[in-house]
């Protein structure tokens, strides 16, 4: 996937911002809109768009973490808030940051408010209260971008997985989810009684015509489907709809087997938490 044109794209963008000499969001919104910046989505790949999405994003980062010039950081910052906040994915693709370019964000803040530039700290706790930040400890323009787009990508599976089983733990729900209906009918069972009560309606029926025409009533001894026969069906078809179910949702049939990845997330999302309070006490000590 070629991305060159992407990034060119916005490097034009920020070198126009910086060549006229902007510091504020509206300058870089007023650029974006006379350059009609938002069509660079018209030409998104049909493929890869988490990808693609980190791509831009790293790179357009990588002008905001640069050390150049304090307009380039700014037009950096800004850009990457517009590319969010315009991107037509729904729901939308979050920018991941590592923890260098969290500080170097902290620092950035910290010179906008001595050069009193307000609108940047209000951007920032703004992003932040919206939850567009992925913390993570891998610099994307120093690693290996697809090797982290998988890891988010798997990252973003297991919160689904968490999901589930905050949301069908301990509940009817969960029982109905995993229920084998041959086991809560007792199927066996209902085929033993299904047979008994057909071999003696069978019988009485026979032992009737001795006495009675039972033209009328013979086709009730006549072999159809059975009870049992009609729950079997419908057991199959309750385990085939559940199969069909485990395998769009990458849910598992045995939640208890995946207690160990499942508390192996929970330590992930801890850490993704701590690395968020730290950002919120790198914002506010500042002000």
């Amino acid at each position: 996937m070629d991305l060159s044109p992407f990034k060119q794209d916005i490097d034009e963008l920020i070198h126009e911002f910086v060549q006229s000499e902007s510091t504020t969001l509206n300058d870089m919104k007023r650029i974006w809109l006379s350059r009609k910046f938002s069509y660079i989505y018209e030409a998104t790949p049909s493929t890869n768009l988490a990808f693609f999405m980190q791509s831009i994003y790293a790179h357009t980062i990588g002008h905001m973490v640069n050390a150049d010039s304090l307009s380039c950081r700014l037009g950096g910052l800004y850009c990457l808030y517009c590319l969010y906040e315009t991107q037509p994915f729904k729901p939308p693709f979050k920018i991941y940051l590592s923890l260098g370019e969290l500080n170097k964000l902290k620092s950035l803040v910290a010179e906008a408010k001595e050069m009193g530039i307000r609108v940047v700290p209000t951007l920032v706790k703004r992003m932040l209260e919206k939850n567009v930040f992925l913390f993570g400890f891998v610099d994307l323009n120093e690693g290996s971008v697809s090797e982290t787009i998988n890891s988010l990508t798997k990252l973003q599976d297991a919160r689904i997985q968490v999901a589930y089983e905050k949301l069908f733990s301990d509940t009817a729900i969960e029982q109905y989810l995993h229920m084998d209906m041959g086991m809560e009918v007792d199927l066996n069972m209902l085929k033993k009684m299904s047979t008994e009560y057909a071999m003696a309606k069978k019988h009485a029926i026979e032992e009737a015509s001795e006495v009675v025409d039972v033209q009328n009533i013979k086709h009730l001894s006549e072999n159809k489907e059975s009870l049992s026969e009609i729950v079997e069906k419908i057991d199959e078809k309750w385990n085939n709809q559940r199969e069909v179910f485990y395998q769009r949702t990458g849910l598992s049939q045995r939640p208890a087997e995946e207690e160990q990845p499942r508390q192996l997330q929970l330590h992930e999302n801890a850490q993704e938490n701590n690395v968020g309070n730290e950002f919120l006490q790198l914002l506010y000590q500042n002000e």
